[in-house]
């Protein structure tokens, strides 16, 4: 296996992650003039197996446990655009409600507070932003893998059991690949280099394995 992309080994601050999700629009509610800026939509959901990363054979799954919020600090997590600037809607403060449920993790959010926030409101109106992105950081995660022979593959699948902390959760203007499901935007904790690494030193034992088979 060749060394993994610079960008897969780079590690973000305190090790959260990020991830994308596209969504068939962001469902919004607006009633009449003067009324609340209402979006709602969905910044993850579970149970559905993303791609990763892929290479010579390899491939990493990753998916959200429907538990995996259970004991999620998610007490002041706020909402910006691309996951930085300025705040417009906060749990603290009762503009942004983020809640789980048997699909994903929904958000509810008030965007009139702030004039950035009416301006992204008008975006997601027009349909110019209907993506969402979560950041966050896990606590616990398991890992399976399944080896097909026939096809000459591996795969990896990483589930996220646990989530300490919830920071943020982002409406974004371009994903990081092209996907109609969730999709990674970055790499955070390491966690590609650390599973590859795995997958490394499996294959080397199977080589000397074979080895002293062949003495």
């Amino acid at each position: 296996m060749n060394k993994l992309p610079k960008t897969i080994n780079d590690k973000l601050n305190e090790g959260r992650a990020y991830r994308d999700i596209k969504v068939s629009g962001l469902e919004l509610r607006a009633d009449g003039e003067g009324a609340d800026k209402i979006v709602e939509g969905y910044a993850t959901v579970f149970n559905q197996p993303y791609e990763l990363w892929s290479y010579d054979g390899y491939t990493v799954l990753e998916q959200i446990d429907p538990a995996a919020f259970d004991e999620c600090d998610m007490s002041d997590t706020i909402m910006q655009y691309n996951h930085e600037g300025r705040v417009f809607a906060r749990v603290s403060n009762g503009t942004l409600n983020v809640k789980p449920d048997d699909k994903g993790l929904r958000i509810r959010a008030d965007l009139g507070g702030t004039e950035l926030g009416q301006q992204v409101y008008e975006e997601i109106r027009g349909g110019y932003t209907d993506k969402m992105s979560f950041g966050f950081t896990v606590k616990e995660d398991k890992r399976e893998i399944t080896e097909d022979k026939e096809k000459n593959t591996v795969t990896v699948l990483r589930t996220i059991t646990k989530i300490s902390k919830l920071y943020d959760v982002s409406a974004v203007s371009i994903p990081a690949n092209d996907a109609t499901s969730i999709s990674a935007r970055n790499y955070g904790e390491g966690v590609i280099a650390e599973i590859v690494e795995e997958l490394e030193k499996r294959e080397r034992t199977k080589k000397r394995i074979k080895i002293l088979l062949e003495v």
